[in-house]
């Protein structure tokens, strides 16, 4: 924040200045417990301090894993990233493997998400030949698609028979 001393110049830095940093933060945009408890760390808060501040915003509503991993699960989604990729990037957030789960159970239908991503790069028209396919494959599994998914959007399905053109 503008204008305030580094807390880390004052070991004994307020509480409430811990409290009103987080809420600050939150107010720009949502946190998982474990990015905020890093964020306020990084400032020179003692981890009891922080401690004490996660467990308030948690119980005030404030601050909530479970809507964060929603949430982030709706936007990243809507950019077009698949279940693989945003699994990864929760965990690296600090998220509960249960948070994350249940928000990616409840997200889109990921084989339809994966062949709209497939479509908008690659044209309406499927791939006629296995290079295509293989072309398509690597960008959807860049895009954190699963395997399944791939197959579904781009019907790579070795029982097919395609051949080369």
């Amino acid at each position: 924040m503008r204008g305030r001393s580094n807390p880390a110049a004052h070991p004994d830095a307020d509480p409430a200045e811990a409290r009103a940093l987080a809420v600050a933060l939150l107010a720009r945009r949502d946190f998982a417990s474990q990015e905020l408890r890093e964020k306020l760390e990084a400032k020179g808060y003692t981890r009891t301090a922080v401690a004490d501040v996660i467990a308030e915003l948690g119980r005030t509503g404030l601050l909530n894993d479970e809507r964060f991993a929603q949430n982030y699960v709706t936007h990243h989604a809507g950019r077009g990233q698949g279940p693989v990729r945003i699994a990864v990037e929760l965990r690296r957030r600090g998220l509960d493997a249960g948070f994350i789960d249940a928000a990616l159970a409840s997200g889109p239908d990921w084989s339809a998400l994966a062949r709209k991503v497939c479509r908008a790069k690659f044209g309406p028209e499927p791939p006629v030949s296995w290079p295509q396919r293989a072309r398509q494959a690597r960008f959807l599994q860049y895009r954190g698609f699963s395997s399944d998914h791939i197959r579904s959007a781009t019907g790579a399905d070795p029982d097919t028979g395609l051949t080369e053109p």
